[in-house]
């Protein structure tokens, strides 16, 4: 039996602890300002961004939780899971939102309301200042979590853009569908991301086979090895997203020595490199009848 542990060293989390202090701060500016110009795009950003500092905020802790002790005797695969817990919280909750807001707009639209575009104008500049510093902190990111945060933050600092646009249009025009018109089409786009999030999220709980990973491939790959009969009880799975797992029986057949044992399992190691798992177990048999997980 071989087993393969990698150990993850976590970097730096101080890119993750600045952008969370920026969006967690901008955001409750952002939910007084929404109020204060009674602007419901600017009240669906700040949901939207609460949801942001909660998946910062989790994802700085865990990243602390896990540079201290990675596996525990509770958790023999470490806190890497609770990512997913996290995410799942913070999508369900995000989506709540964002159908209320949704249908608020739809009201708004119908009977629009003025907005105050001076103030608008002014937290819109606040908003590309505060999520493009926040961007540019993650931006030369190691890490696959701060790499997703980056361009998370991106997508930010586009909306707020957008938000900015209007806002000088309606220095000039009193377009106020624009404003729930705008929050109608942000949340649209947020609540598309974040369903394709939940139900990635969803899959990944359920120990579906993470994405990009074709476990028939895996399997036509280690039974070309030399003394490989067949292949049984194969499972693929990940921790979080980014942290996989797999595991496999190998039937052997032709085995004169046990160095042809070590052999095959050095081959099915060298096999699996490409695939970059975290940890997998490999069991060799040399008969069909010793294992009762056999198909």
């Amino acid at each position: 039996m071989a087993h393969d542990h990698a150990h993850h060293k976590g970097g730096s989390t101080k890119n993750l602890k600045i952008a969370f202090f920026i969006n967690i701060g901008f955001t409750c500016l952002e939910i007084v300002g929404g109020f204060f110009t009674n602007s419901v795009a600017i009240i669906s950003d700040a949901l939207h961004d609460l949801g942001d500092s909660l998946s910062l905020g989790l994802a700085w802790y865990l990243e602390k939780k896990a540079s201290r002790k990675a596996r525990t005797n509770r958790f023999s695969f470490g806190y890497a899971r609770f990512r997913l817990l996290g995410a799942l919280v913070n999508a369900l909750i995000l989506m709540g939102g964002f159908i209320y807001i949704f249908i608020e707009a739809l009201g708004r639209l119908q009977h629009p309301e003025a907005v105050k575009s001076e103030w608008m104008f002014v937290l819109g500049v606040i908003g590309v200042a505060a999520n493009g510093y926040a961007a540019w902190r993650t931006k030369d990111s190691t890490s696959l979590n701060e790499k997703v945060v980056s361009w998370h933050l991106l997508e930010d600092v586009l909306g707020w853009v957008a938000v900015l646009i209007v806002s000088v249009v309606l220095q000039f025009k009193d377009w106020y569908f624009l404003d729930p018109l705008l929050s109608i089409v942000v949340t649209s786009y947020i609540l598309y991301g974040v369903g394709k999030r939940l139900w990635g999220t969803v899959h990944l709980l359920l120990q579906g086979v993470p994405e990009g990973i074709d476990p028939d491939e895996i399997k036509t790959k280690l039974l070309e090895l030399n003394h490989v009969k067949s292949i049984h009880h194969t499972h693929v799975w990940s921790l979080d997203g980014q942290q996989h797992v797999f595991t496999t029986h190998l039937l052997l057949e032709e085995i004169t020595k046990f160095d042809q044992i070590d052999q095959v399992r050095q081959s099915a190691i060298e096999a699996l490199k490409k695939y970059h798992f975290d940890h997998y177990t490999i069991q060799v048999e040399l008969s069909s009848n010793t294992c009762e997980l056999s198909e």
